[in-house]
């Protein structure tokens, strides 16, 4: 729900319930998870099918929000904390599962967690819009996080495990970068600040 402007909307709205409900969805995603172990059954795929109806909530909270004008200080903060609530679950669940190398993971978290603390760290400079990269980035991660859920062995055997790894590897490429890039603003974003005060 990125939008700069907050109105008049009630904190009780259909995009918030959205958002806490997504929020909810998590520990589901991570029992349904554990419930599996593993062994890619009915509990896999209805881990798979909670992914994909959270992923999809946060789509239709933030256009609700924009269309609906149901903009609210609580969503600007909850939405982003339930999007990396999901996509850290899944990482730390996959690596749990020996399905996803913990390093990959941790460079994934650090990077998130290290830019939402950077964010708030620069904000009395400005603030930092999500850039066209980060967008991107999280729809790449998302995208690898649904190959690796999905059960997808049965069929293709280890050219799954290829598929889902190329476009993690593609993930983490693009946390990084951005990632980086995000700093470089926040610099530059301090130094014009603080080279012309009254400026802002």
């Amino acid at each position: 729900m990125s939008n700069s402007s907050t109105g008049n909307a009630p904190l009780l709205n259909i995009a918030n319930v959205l958002t806490v409900v997504r929020i909810l969805m998590v520990p589901l995603f991570i029992w349904l998870l554990l419930a599996d172990d593993g062994s890619h059954g009915l509990y896999r795929w209805l881990a798979v099918a909670t992914f994909a109806v959270a992923i999809y909530t946060d789509k239709l909270d933030g256009d609700l929000a924009r269309s609906r004008g149901l903009i609210t200080d609580f969503g600007k903060i909850a939405d982003p904390i339930a999007d990396k609530l999901l996509i850290g679950s899944a990482l730390v669940m996959l690596s749990a599962l020996g399905e996803l190398w913990w390093w990959v993971t941790i460079v994934i978290l650090v990077r998130e967690i290290g830019i939402t603390l950077l964010r708030f760290v620069v904000i009395r400079y400005g603030v930092m819009a999500a850039s066209r990269g980060g967008k991107l980035k999280t729809v790449i991660q998302t995208l690898a996080i649904f190959l690796y859920l999905l059960p997808l062995t049965t069929w293709l055997g280890s050219w799954a495990w290829w598929i889902s790894a190329v476009v993690m590897a593609a993930a983490l490429v693009v946390t990084v970068v951005t990632g980086i890039d995000y700093v470089i603003k926040a610099v530059q974003l301090r130094r014009s600040a603080l080279q012309n005060p009254g400026g802002r």
